[in-house]
C-alpha cells in the first residue's frame, strides 16, 4: 500500500492505493490549515484501509504555494525516516496532465495556483500515448496565459471562477471542467506506484519542494 498526499495549494489531497485500487481518497480545501489537518487525516484514511503504516509514500513536489509544499513535504519526509520506508516525489503538473486522456496533435497547459494571482503553468505534448511535459513551469496570471494561447489548446488547473471566465473568453481554449481540473490524490499515487516499482525512489534526507520564484514580475 502506497501513501500519496498533495498540499501544493489550498486544495489538499490524500489517497491509499495498492497497485490495483485507490483504496482510500479524499480532497479538502486547507487554506493555512496543512498542518493542523495532515496528520489526523493521515491517521483517518490509515484507520479506513485498516492498516498501521503504508509501504511507500507518495509526495508532489511542486510547482505550488510555498507553504502548502513544505508542510506536506515535511510531514511526509517524517513519516518516512519514522517508518523507514521509501518516498517518490512526483511533479504536481504531471498530475493534472496524467488524469487526462492523451491527444495527439493537441497542446496542453496545466497549471497551479501559487498564491496572488499567480499561477505555475507547464506546456505538455502528447509523445508515447501519454503526456510529456515540453516546458519548465513558468510564472503567469490567466489573462496572461489566454493572451499566449493561438492555437487549439487544452487548458486544466485550479482556476477560480474570475479566471476560469478569463480563460473561456479565448476560443481557442479549451478548458477543462472544475471537476477534471481538480487534483486527485488518486492519480498521484499511481504515479508514485509506477515509478516506486520501476526503483525510481527519492532520497528523503534531500528531496525539497519544488518553487517557482513569486517575487519574480509576472511578464507583460
Amino acid at each position: 500500500m502506497l501513501l500519496a498526499v498533495d498540499t501544493s495549494s489550498f486544495q489538499t489531497g490524500l489517497a491509499l492505493y495498492d497497485g490495483a485500487r485507490v483504496v482510500v481518497e479524499v480532497l479538502w480545501p486547507a487554506p493555512r490549515r496543512h498542518t493542523q489537518d495532515l496528520a489526523p487525516m493521515v491517521r483517518r484514511a490509515l484507520a479506513w484501509a485498516q492498516i498501521e503504516r503504508p509501504q511507500a509514500l507518495g509526495v508532489a513536489t511542486g510547482p505550488g504555494a510555498f507553504s502548502g509544499l513544505r508542510a506536506g513535504m515535511a510531514l511526509v519526509k517524517g513519516l518516512a525516516l519514522a517508518w523507514q520506508v521509501p518516498v517518490v516525489g512526483v511533479f504536481t503538473l504531471d498530475v493534472v496532465a496524467a488524469a487526462l486522456p492523451p491527444e495527439s496533435g493537441v497542446p496542453l497547459v496545466t497549471a497551479v495556483p501559487i498564491g496572488r494571482g499567480r499561477l505555475a503553468a507547464a506546456w505538455y505534448r502528447t509523445r508515447g500515448g501519454q503526456w510529456r511535459v515540453e516546458s519548465r513551469p513558468e510564472l503567469v496570471s490567466a489573462e496572461l496565459l489566454a493572451q499566449r494561447i493561438h492555437e487549439p489548446t487544452r487548458v486544466c488547473g485550479e482556476f477560480s471562477a474570475d479566471e476560469r471566465a478569463t480563460l473561456a473568453r479565448n476560443p481557442h481554449i479549451r478548458l477543462g471542467s472544475p471537476a477534471q481540473c481538480a487534483r486527485r490524490a488518486g492519480v498521484l499515487a499511481e504515479l508514485a506506484w509506477q515509478a516506486w516499482q520501476r526503483g525510481h525512489v527519492d532520497d528523503p534526507a534531500t528531496l525539497v519542494p519544488f518553487y517557482v520564484a513569486t517575487q519574480t514580475p509576472i511578464p507583460v
